[in-house]
Order: C-alpha cells, then structure tokens, then sequence
C-alpha cells in the first residue's frame, strides 16, 4: 500500500455518510478520540505535544536504557526487560542483543527464535508483528511512522503509523530500513542496505532501494555450499 493510496477510516466515513445524522454522530466521534486512539486507528494524530504519549514514550526509553545497560552476560535481566517492554514475546527463545530502541514498546509482537542484532530501532506507533525464526542483522529500522508532506501539518507535530507485518522464517540483511505499512511475506531473505517501500510476497529474494524482488528461493537453494573454497 502506497501512502498516498491510503485514506484514513474518518475520511471513509465521511464520504458514505456526509450530512446524515449517522455522518454528524461520526465526526463527533473523531472529535472525541484521544490522539492514541487516533494513532492505533491509523488516523492523523499529534505524537509531539500530547503528553500522554509523550509519558509512554518516556516509560519505553527508560526500560530501553536500563536494557542497553545491561552486561552482555545478564541474559535472564535481558529477556526479564523485554517481557515488560514488548507487547507478545513467544517462548523464551529470543534474542535481542543491545543497543536497541522503540517508541512504545507495546506494539511489537515477536515470535518464536526471534534474533535481533545491535542497533536495531523499531518506531511502533502501530503494530509490529514478526513471524518465527525471524533474524535481523544489525543496523536495521522498523518505521511505522510518517508526516505529511507538507511542512504545515509536519510542524504542527502531525504525523500517522502504518502497521508492519514480517512472515515467518526471514532474514533481514544488515542496514535495511522497513518503511510504513509494509508487509514482508514468509521465507524470505531481504538484501543488505535495501529499502523496503512496498509489499515483499513470501518465498523470494528481494534487494535494493526502492527494494525489488531479485528472484524466487527454490530447493535448489538447498544444495548450494557456502564453503569459500
């Protein structure tokens, strides 16, 4: 889904029922949702003058402080932060190596054998889900969020939050930065520095930026030595 294609569900809303009772009862509604509510729904919200979120944030950088403070060794402390920083961890068999940053905290969803390196930022305004045996190499963003094109709205401290969806059994190459509202297929590897602006259907390789797929994964795959001769 491109940006510009997405119209939020008010905008939806208006257009079925403009100047019906039932219309004049929804932008009542949109006028009574707290900008949380407004950035969970997909909808233009305040992020940078609404002291709620400004709070939340202020909770999840704090556990990822404490986190990134943490001796490499202390893998029970580790995975003890993570449990109260994320929204669903599967399992215990994750691993999340330090520095890591996110917004919320709330929002991400990791499955089973989930492997983050250092560096990785994961900006959640919306959901972040990721599928099993997921592994993402260091240096890689996860960006939920956007501002408008037009500096008006941006300066006024508007922006929006796209979902992200990762499949099951992926590799993520080191320095790739996934982009709003993006969802990345199963048994898929995504080339080192590419930028993911679009869709990725599963069972591919896919590198570049804007990033494209490069060719499909077959058994053949299987056979192949990675011994450097």
């Amino acid at each position: 889904m491109e940006v510009a294609d997405y119209i939020p569900p008010f905008a939806q809303w208006r257009s079925v029922a403009s100047g019906s009772a039932s219309g004049r009862f929804l932008e009542q509604t949109i006028f009574k949702m707290t900008e949380k509510e407004k950035m969970l729904h997909q909808m233009m919200y305040d992020a940078n003058n609404n002291t709620d979120l400004i709070e939340e944030r202020k909770v999840a950088k704090e556990l990822c402080y404490d986190f990134n403070h943490l001796r490499p060794s202390d893998i029970v402390g580790q995975q003890k932060i993570m449990r109260k920083l994320l929204g669903k961890t599967a399992g215990d068999s994750f691993t999340i190596v330090a520095p890591f940053w996110c917004d919320y905290g709330y929002n991400i969803e990791i499955g089973e054998n989930f492997f983050a390196n250092h560096n990785t930022v994961i900006l959640d305004g919306a959901k972040v889900k990721f599928g099993n045996n997921v592994f993402v190499a260091p240096n890689c963003g996860f960006h939920t969020a956007g501002h408008p094109i037009d500096a008006e709205r941006r300066n006024r401290g508007l922006e929006y939050a796209y979902p992200i969806t990762v499949g099951d059994n992926v590799w993520i190459g080191a320095g790739v930065q996934v982009m709003p509202g993006v969802t990345i297929g199963s048994n898929v590897v995504i080339g080192g520095g590419s930028v993911v602006v679009k869709d990725i259907p599963s069972n591919v390789v896919a590198v570049g930026n804007p990033c494209r797929v490069l060719r499909p994964i077959t058994d053949e795959d299987k056979l192949k030595s990675w011994d450097r001769e």
